[in-house]
């Protein structure tokens, strides 16, 4: 058995990489919820904001923050132009999941064509920075990741249950005949939504880029475990996605540190199954 210093700095470490998986989880789970569009190039997005973060602190010594000043908006239009395309050809469900993989795919190779497959890493002075707390580390970087998480997670889940807009969006995905009755124009805040979620995608990928070593390969490398901490979530529910994200870091971590890291993708399957044999309808 690991020592109980080994194991809680395990914990450490999973509750603050589920905080990468609850942001990313996060405008996924948005869109699949109240939209009923399965996103997946929401990775994709969020690995192009990763990339562009990189480029312009790497080529033109922008910092982080005014890098994502700057690609949060265009991640925005994107998600913008591609609600369009739903709306215009009247995309389902299962036509937006093949749909959005293709455009995935399409965004992978261009992302390897302009930086190659070669891996990159935007280094900082920060990069390494951590506070010591007792006989443990907690690095900055993943600690200001987690707050921001956490801000937006909160933020959303009052703006959905507080506001008019937000209350109208969970009325017309429970019912858009119904709540068009009562004027709720379901497709004007259907782009709002879906410009937020791809801003989210832009957030993650700037915390991508600051912490984790770049390859467009890795688009598809969290899908299943963002897969899983969305559905252990559940649809649509922001708070959900953080607090199932720091459960899956933190058990993927203990995982690891008492076995081996190959039990990680064990862990967050296995809970997922769990929950779905337990309550069939938990979505």
């Amino acid at each position: 058995m690991p020592s109980g210093t080994l194991l809680g700095q395990a914990l450490i470490s999973g509750v603050l990489a589920g905080g990468m998986y609850g942001l990313l989880a996060l405008g996924l789970s948005l869109s699949w919820g109240l939209l009923r569009l399965v996103n997946l190039s929401h990775f994709a997005l969020a690995f192009l904001a990763a990339y562009l973060t990189y480029e312009l602190g790497t080529t033109y010594h922008v910092a982080p923050w005014w890098a994502a000043a700057m690609v949060v908006p265009v991640m925005l239009m994107i998600g913008l132009a591609q609600h369009w395309l739903f709306d215009r050809f009247k995309v389902n469900e299962l036509a937006s999941l093949l749909i959005t993989f293709s455009f995935a795919v399409i965004l992978e190779v261009a992302i390897q064509l302009y930086w190659t497959a070669d891996y990159r890493r935007f280094e900082t002075h920060y990069s390494t920075m951590s506070i010591k707390v007792g006989a443990f580390y907690i690095p900055v970087l993943e600690l200001a990741l987690c707050m921001v998480a956490g801000v937006l997670a909160w933020g959303t889940w009052l703006w959905l249950r507080k506001t008019y807009v937000g209350k109208a969006l969970r009325a017309a995905a429970e019912d858009a005949d119904i709540a068009a009755a009562y004027g709720v124009d379901h497709k004007k805040l259907a782009y709002l939504l879906s410009g937020m979620g791809a801003a989210y995608a832009a957030i993650a990928g700037t915390f991508i880029a600051l912490i984790a070593t770049l390859a467009p390969a890795q688009i598809w490398a969290w899908l299943g475990v963002v897969f899983a901490v969305v559905i252990i979530g559940r649809l649509g529910n922001p708070l959900g996605a953080l607090l199932a994200g720091m459960l899956i870091g933190a058990s993927e971590s203990i995982a690891m540190a008492i076995f081996a890291p190959a039990w990680a993708p064990v862990v967050s399957f296995s809970v997922l199954i769990a929950i779905l044999l337990w309550d069939p309808e938990w979505l």
